[in-house]
């Protein structure tokens, strides 16, 4: 099994699609294995963002993923990280595929729902910058007839 870390930015939280899209998550078969609500400081966001830190549209992405709490959530999967990207689509969510996340919610290349790590090197990384070991959980998956014959 392996592990992604996406990140619901400011836009899914401020136009209430949270719960929907991780519906699309745990429908497609990933576990959530960790989740918080979190407020992204310049420190944190530098490093995460180091890669484009040094263009000149970074401050615009620094104030955006800043002006609202993210979700941040780890899920667990079999080939998740590629699957993870093809359900999301590119970046770009204008050009992103019909049915895909990003075409449906999203709005352009910043406002586009979610972040997702895009190598298993780095979703490794990325879980261990935003969540602590503690703050990550296994547990059994129980259907609903499951846990009623528990009763």
């Amino acid at each position: 099994m392996q592990r992604t870390l996406i990140l619901l930015k400011p836009d899914a939280v401020q136009k209430k699609i949270c719960g929907k899209v991780i519906t699309r998550f745990e429908d497609a078969g990933f576990l959530i294995r960790g989740c918080k609500m979190i407020h992204l400081d310049p420190d944190i966001l530098h490093e995460h963002y180091a890669h484009i830190a040094d263009k000149p549209f970074y401050p615009e992405v620094e104030e955006f993923m800043s002006s609202t709490p993210v979700i941040a959530l780890v899920l667990e999967g079999d080939g998740i990280v590629e699957k993870m990207r093809d359900m999301l689509g590119v970046t770009d969510s204008t050009k992103a595929a019909p049915g895909t996340i990003r075409a449906e919610l999203g709005v352009d290349v910043m406002f586009n729902v979610a972040h997702a790590s895009d190598s298993l090197e780095t979703a490794e990384k990325e879980v261990k910058r935003f969540f602590q070991d503690d703050e990550l959980f296994q547990y059994d998956v129980k259907s609903v007839e499951e846990l009623k014959s528990t009763r």
